[in-house]
This record gives C-alpha cells, sequence and structure tokens, in this order.
C-alpha cells in the first residue's frame, strides 16, 4: 500500500468509526471510487484498532469502572460496576461468535458496493425510526441484561458494511427507550471489548503470516485512524447533548442514492 493510501483510509475510519455512517463501508467505498485494489480485513481491523484506543482514552473513567466491574465479576461480588461490565460481556457475544465463524466465508461475499448502497439506506430508516419513536428515559444501567443482549445481537448486523456498527447499536439503544447520549455511550463502550478481539485476531495472523510490511504499514494506520477517531468521538458526543440522528440519517440517504445511481446508471 502507498502512503497516500493509508493516510487516506486511516482518515476515513477514524472520522466515520464512531459516527452511525459505517467505517467499513467508507473503507470500501473510497477504495473502489479511488481505483484502490481492496485493502482487505487486515487494514480494516488496523484502522479500528486505532480508533479502539481513541475511546478507551476518551472514556478513561468508564473503562476503569469497566476493568473493576470485570475484577469484581471473576471473584462474585455485585454492585453497579460489575453490572455494566457483565452487560459488555453479555452484548459482546454475540458478535464474537458471528465473526470467528464468519470471518473467511460469509463476512467476504458483502464487501460489495451494491449491498453497501442498500445497507446505508436501510439502516438509515431504522435509525430515524428508532430516534423518532424512542422514549428517552433509559439510562444504560436501566435497560437490563435482556437488553444489553438485544443490542448484542443487533450489533451482529454491522458484518454488513453498510450497516454501522456504531448505527446500528445506537438504533437498538434508542428502540430500548434510552437517552441519545446514553445510546451512544453504550455504543461506544460496547465497540472497546468487540474491536480489541477483532484486532487480536488480526495481530495473530500478521504474526502467523510474517509479513512485517503490512504489520508496519497497519502500525501507521492505526495512529492515523487514532487521532481523527478522538475528534470525531469528541463532536458526536457534543452533539447528540442537544440534538438528534437527524443529519446522519440524511447523509446516509444521499450517500445510499449516490451509491445505487454509481452501481445502476
Amino acid at each position: 500500500m502507498t502512503l497516500i493510501q493509508i493516510l487516506i483510509l486511516a482518515i476515513v475510519q477514524g472520522l466515520t468509526e464512531f459516527l452511525p455512517i459505517s467505517s467499513s463501508g467508507h473503507l470500501v467505498v473510497t477504495s473502489r471510487v479511488m481505483g484502490w485494489p481492496d485493502q482487505g480485513l487486515t487494514i480494516d481491523i488496523a484502522v479500528h484498532v486505532g480508533t479502539l484506543a481513541a475511546v478507551a482514552i476518551y472514556f478513561w473513567r468508564d473503562l476503569m469502572r469497566i476493568v473493576r466491574g470485570s475484577l469484581r465479576l471473576l471473584t462474585f461480588r455485585g454492585g453497579p460496576e460489575t453490572r455494566l461490565a457483565a452487560m459488555l460481556l453479555v452484548a459482546t457475544v454475540p458478535i464474537v461468535s458471528a465473526g470467528y465463524f464468519g470471518r473467511e466465508t460469509v463476512i467476504p461475499l458483502f464487501r460489495n458496493v451494491e449491498i453497501i448502497a442498500w445497507a446505508t439506506i436501510g439502516f438509515a430508516i431504522l435509525l430515524w425510526a428508532a430516534d423518532r419513536i424512542g422514549m428517552t428515559v433509559q439510562r444504560i444501567e436501566h435497560i437490563g441484561y435482556f437488553g444489553a443482549l438485544a443490542i448484542g445481537l443487533a450489533q451482529v448486523l454491522a458484518l454488513i458494511p453498510g450497516a454501522s456498527r456504531s448505527g446500528i447499536t445506537m438504533t437498538a439503544g434508542r428502540f430500548l427507550g434510552m437517552e441519545r447520549i446514553e445510546a451512544a455511550r453504550f455504543s461506544l463502550l460496547l465497540s472497546i471489548p468487540t474491536i480489541a478481539g477483532a484486532g487480536l485476531l488480526a495481530g495473530y495472523g500478521l504474526w502467523q503470516g510474517g509479513d512485517i510490511r503490512l504489520g508496519y504499514d497497519a502500525a501507521l494506520a492505526a495512529g492515523l485512524a487514532f487521532v481523527t477517531g478522538i475528534a470525531s468521538i469528541a463532536v458526536m458526543m457534543r452533539w447528540l447533548e442537544t440534538s438528534g440522528f437527524m443529519p446522519f440519517v440524511l447523509y446516509r440517504l444521499a450517500l445510499g442514492g449516490a451509491l445505487l445511481y454509481w452501481v445502476y446508471i
């Protein structure tokens, strides 16, 4: 990969990972528009690892609560921190299972611009409906384990590029009646174990393959994605304190329409 390709893909990833507009879809489409060969899942995951560092730093207080809760969970002690850690564990299991068993068979079939276009539009409509219909009374601690599992099951749909991991989990949270800022917060906290698992799997593959150059490229991409990811999180969380998801819905509808025009016309 060239330096300019790594630079652009990392910036695209950092800007789109935490917004409900699908980072994976943008990565695939960017490569197609620029005429680049598909960067593959390894680079995709590398830039996701960069954004993982961004969300971990932005939510470092919550991350410390999760760590303490995980330790308490291991010793069978209860409390709010234990409950938060357990809820994230419950929500993570579906995507880990689906990602592991489908990484070499099902997932590659979805890396298609036509599928990305329809997913971008379809899940935008779902986000609009959830934000329109959903109540705004629930916080993370109110949704319980069944709510966490529902969000985790919805996250499996994010394996389809264009669906958006953050978008579908925020959509599920809004359908459950979560406040916008709380739905976004749980979605971002859920990205920590999700992306960490994917990154470890990709890192193991790099180590086995012995592709040192790809490893350097992946590290550079992760660093660039980290910088833009921090800014993206800050802007979105500030926006959702007072406003809704409509700008993201409109953007997705416009993008999906443009992609369909490109595919069919």
